[in-house]
């Protein structure tokens, strides 16, 4: 969008702040040719802050009742934001209640943001001449020459007066000083060092001479100009190898490569390289052989696109989807179209990854928390690559929820795998947006289709699909013809009654963990509470250490020999006496996966035991090496909380055990009959998937409980069935909508003095359907 220099133009700019609408800006007449919608812009906000704001809209309407500030830098020569993502962020502000600067945080990449007090520095080629400075203008750049960063505030005192920015703008304009963000934005391209061959050296009698010249003198630098010639791959028809690659690959030196670029025979490039792995793919991969029934699960996709945007495949375990999801996927690249591959959370790309990859290769990208700024930027231009060139960048792209606010510009088809995952839904902060809800709306924007995936799917989407709002299509069967596991309930109260417990492990577990040891077989263990023991307690006087900051109970980790709150990470080291009575009869209650991993390594020596929770996983491959690990059977044991539940396939896996039932049971929500049944049935989908018919222990003190009757049953339909009656009956979602109002202050009278006001108020508008107040479960 080209303007003339002599209009006087302004614009509404995003500011990545919780506040209500745009802000309008006055373009400097020197920026009208740059600032275009979707482009970052640097803007002063308030007396003191300066922010990287995103260009809405471009206008000639002159703001009434205030000055506008000005435009301060423009960062971006292209738009890093397109009209479809304004769009969606317009309608997530709308239908969840937030703000655009709040969409905006979530969207962008931290490595786009800048956002923080200003720090003034030198400018880059500042030199001091004391004649061409004002007073003001010379204290500031003496300051700045013995401190090398200045707030805004600190330039005030310094100057002796509040509107300083006046001052700081006119002394950037002179290039005395910058905006440190200016200097150092937060997204740095990574940058390497090429070797290539210089012309001169490109015929062969050339090549001949230097290198008998070299075979004579500097045998060293012979073996350095071989090992290009050996090694390096050509680039735009020029031979080309990293410096670091060369002189690794030789044992060379640097000394040697510089005495080889002086005499004329190298030259060095330096490139932007990207920090993202590149995939290669397998061409003998190519095709997909579809077994009967899905061929027949993909026809019926096909059949429902034809009238409806969002099918839900609703497959069994191990049933094949993934090779539908590739078909698909080959089909809409097939049209130059992009996919959108949305996993529950990081822990699914790994495997996941690796089988797009070689179907896909390049055209595949990963965007996850797990990439540090600089990467997660980088993916960020890779699709925007895809959009402007349709030839190079991804195509296709697999993530979590925050991988909806890519910038996509041809999107053809949204892949929710695992749908009914509660991870895709935000919490906090805001937009508290559902990922599965929110690429549905993203879709329908784009003209895309959305296929939901699930062997569990959530009962709003099974809802949706009952009415017909959403195509259903059903796979039954496992993959080439293997069986369902057989289901066991354990029930502890009889085993406490025999004595044949072994710590929190039933008798019957451990026979059968014993048992697929001995056959070489892997065994996956299901604890959904991580750390080593629930609570400490006094047996004295019962007091139980709390969290200073929350109302839980501070749980133990083994390995640091400390208690750690799980909401706030709050950490205390474990108390000899009670603070209390001074009883030093302090016992542990219950268990986690920490000490679930060191009483198997006490009772099973020989076997190799691993864990996979949050403590285990904070480091960013850790993840996947255990999973490698698992895979490749250097683990016998594999411990874990949900992250073991979700969508892993290894061949040799015999037991899964589920060593406590009715944790999930009893947990005072409506949705925990639901996510228990789901939570249960993908742990045990992990049992028995390649060649024989595996087994699934659970342990419960509820043997009888319906929920685990419809999971020894895989009666999902059965399930949905009687909790959609019961949400019915009792005005639950999908047939009603709930909105949570959270009241928060220091004072809990006041608190409950004003929570009971604002129910009054809420009831003569909606009368009985107002529940409350009440106390959360965690009340602080």
């Amino acid at each position: 969008m080209a303007h003339t220099e002599r209009i006087t133009l302004f614009a509404d700019i995003i500011v990545p702040l919780p506040l209500p609408g745009l802000f309008t800006y006055r373009v400097p007449h020197t920026m009208n040719n740059e600032v275009a919608v979707g482009k970052r812009v640097v803007v002063q906000f308030g007396r003191k802050k300066i922010y990287a704001g995103l260009v809405r809209k471009i206008h000639q309407q002159i703001p009434t009742g205030f000055t506008p500030k000005y435009i301060l830098e423009v960062l971006d020569k292209e738009a890093v934001v397109y009209e479809e993502q304004m769009q969606f962020w317009t309608w997530i502000t709308q239908y969840y209640m937030c703000h655009l600067g709040e969409v905006m945080q979530a969207a962008l990449p931290s490595g786009l943001r800048l956002a923080s007090e200003s720090k003034i520095v030198l400018g880059e080629n500042f030199t001091p001449d004391h004649q061409l400075l004002n007073e003001h203008e010379y204290l500031i750049t003496e300051a700045l020459s013995i401190q090398s960063k200045l707030t805004i505030s600190e330039i005030s005192e310094i100057v002796g007066f509040q509107k300083v920015m006046p001052l700081i703008k006119n002394m950037i304009e002179k290039r005395l000083i910058a905006i440190e963000e200016e200097l150092n934005e937060q997204f740095k391209p990574r940058i390497e060092s090429f070797v290539h061959l210089s012309k001169d050296f490109a015929a062969e009698e050339k090549m001949r001479e230097l290198m008998d010249q070299l075979n004579n003198r500097a045998y060293k630098q012979l073996e350095m100009l071989l090992t290009f010639l050996a090694h390096s791959k050509k680039t735009d028809g020029q031979a080309e190898i990293s410096r670091k690659l060369l002189i690794e690959k030789s044992g060379g030196s640097h000394a040697q490569l510089k005495a080889l670029v002086d005499k004329g025979v190298f030259e060095l490039v330096e490139k932007t390289v990207s920090r993202l792995p590149v995939y290669a793919a397998e061409s003998e991969a190519a095709d997909i052989q579809f077994t009967p029934h899905q061929e027949q699960a993909y026809g019926a996709i096909l059949q429902h696109f034809e009238e409806k945007d969002v099918v839900l495949l609703h497959g069994v375990t191990s049933s094949g989807k993934t090779e539908l999801y590739i078909k698909l996927i080959q089909e809409a690249i097939d049209k130059n179209q992009q996919v959108l591959y949305l996993l529950p959370e990081i822990a699914l790309t790994t495997q996941i990854i690796n089988r797009l990859k070689i179907y896909f290769g390049p055209k595949v990208g990963v965007y996850h928390s797990r990439y540090n700024a600089n990467e997660r930027v980088e993916v960020w231009n890779k699709v925007l690559d895809f959009s402007t060139n349709n030839t190079e960048g991804h195509q296709i792209i697999l993530g979590p929820r925050s991988a909806l606010f890519l910038p996509f510009t041809n999107l053809g088809l949204i892949i929710v795998d695992e749908e009914h995952d509660h991870s895709f839904k935000q919490f906090d902060p805001a937009p508290r947006y559902h990922a599965r809800d929110a690429a549905i709306v993203l879709a329908k924007m784009c003209g895309a289709k959305v296929l939901l995936g699930s062997a569990t799917p959530a009962l709003e989407t099974y809802f949706n699909c009952q009415t017909g709002k959403f195509g259903l299509v059903a796979m039954t069967e496992r993959y080439g013809g293997m069986q369902m596991p057989e289901i066991n309930i354990i029930n502890l109260r009889e085993e406490k009654k025999r004595k044949t417990m072994r710590s929190h492990f039933s008798k019957s577990l451990m026979d059968e963990v014993e048992s697929t040891l001995q056959h070489k077989a892997q065994v996956i263990l299901f604890q959904n509470r991580r750390g080593f023991s629930l609570r400490l307690e006094c047996e004295q006087c019962n007091w139980v250490p709390e969290c200073r900051h929350c109302d839980v109970s501070l749980i133990y980790h083994k390995k640091q020999n400390m208690l750690h709150c799980h909401y706030c990470g709050y950490g205390m080291a474990v108390p000899v006496e009670c603070p209390v009575c001074n009883s030093t009869a302090i016992r542990m209650h219950g268990f986690g996966t920490e000490k679930v991993e060191e009483e198997l390594g006490l009772m099973l020596p020989k076997a190799r035991i691993a864990r996979l929770d949050l403590d285990t996983t904070r480091s960013k491959f850790a993840f996947q090496q255990i999973l490698e690990a698992f895979g490749k059977g250097d683990i016998d044991i594999l411990a874990g909380t949900q992250m073991v539940t979700k969508g892993l396939d290894f061949e040799n896996v015999k037991v899964v055990g589920i060593l406590n039932a009715d944790n999930m049971l009893s947990y005072p929500d409506f949705r925990a009959h639901e996510r228990s049944y789901q939570l249960m049935a993908q742990v045990s989908g992990r049992a028995g998937r390649k060649h024989s018919q595996g087994k699934v222990m659970i342990q419960t003190h509820q043997p009888k409980h319906p929920l685990l009757q419809h999971v020894i049953r895989n009666n999902y339909g059965q399930m949905a069935t009687e909790q959609l009656h019961w949400r019915n009956q009792y005005h639950y979602p999908p047939y009603y909508r709930l909105i949570l109002i959270k009241m928060k202050h220091r004072d809990s009278h006041l608190l409950n003095k004003g929570a009971a006001n604002l129910a009054l108020s809420l009831r003569k508008i909606f009368n009985e359907d107002v529940l409350g107040p009440e106390y959360p479960m965690i009340s602080r």
